[in-house]
């Protein structure tokens, strides 16, 4: 927010530095060549917008620039990137520079006539420092959207991208974390079974003693059964 408002007030004070220097240095309407005819000074009024288009609509463009102007203000707090910023300067200072024209210069106030002064023979137009500031803008403003440029000062591209990371990132995390479930599972089945198996490996050993004392006592019987008649015969 800073640069921008530095850039506007660099193009709205050099913009009415030239035109006062026009005003009061230049013949009206007498071209002046400055690098051969590649540039041309020529003082002249302008009653209508920006390269002399809509002569004789003043108001009409002071109304149109003054709400331009205020959408531009309101607009730049969205603004994040630093040639987001220089775009939006150049703009609010060529606007700022050709509406100061507008509103105090004259014939009057709202229909001030704007200074413009330099003429290039490729251009049907002369101009001033704040028209070329609002051009320089739009071809600034054309190449950031062709780039897809956000007003972060991002491209589009590696947002998406940047994006789509941590959303692949979350989802090895939980098949890690699916893994790591499965392979605790997997641990805890063997122990069970271990422990399963000890006990069934006590059963068939306490059956065991239990099935030879059984066979004990029943030899015992069966001792003590065949020696009863023997002593008695004897």
């Amino acid at each position: 927010m800073i640069l921008l408002v530095l850039v506007a007030l660099v193009v709205l004070t050099l913009d009415q530095l030239a035109k006062w220097w026009v005003v009061n240095n230049l013949p009206f309407r007498e071209p002046q060549n400055i690098l051969g005819n590649l540039l041309i000074f020529e003082y002249d009024r302008n009653p209508g917008a920006a390269f002399s288009i809509g002569t004789g609509s003043t108001w009409i463009f002071s109304i149109v620039a003054t709400a331009v102007l205020i959408f531009v203000i309101w607009y730049a707090r969205r603004i994040r990137s630093w040639v987001w910023a220089l775009v939006f300067g150049l703009v609010l200072g060529g606007l700022l520079g050709n509406l100061t024209d507008r509103l105090f210069r004259p014939p009057g106030f709202g229909v001030g006539e704007v200074v413009d002064f330099i003429r290039i023979p490729l251009l049907p137009a002369i101009f001033n420092l704040a028209d070329s500031a609002i051009v320089a803008a739009m071809i600034l403003f054309l190449l950031l959207t062709v780039l897809g440029v956000g007003l972060d000062g991002k491209r589009a591209a590696k947002t998406a991208d940047a994006a789509e990371v941590p959303a692949d990132g979350a989802t090895a995390s939980e098949n890690g974390g699916t893994a790591s479930s499965a392979t605790e599972e997997a641990d805890v089945e063997p122990s069970t079974a271990d422990a399963d198996g000890s006990e069934s490996s006590q059963d068939p050993e306490s059956g065991n003693s239990t099935d030879g004392r059984d066979r004990a006592e029943s030899r015992a019987l069966l001792l003590g059964d065949a020696g009863g008649p023997v002593d008695g015969r004897a």
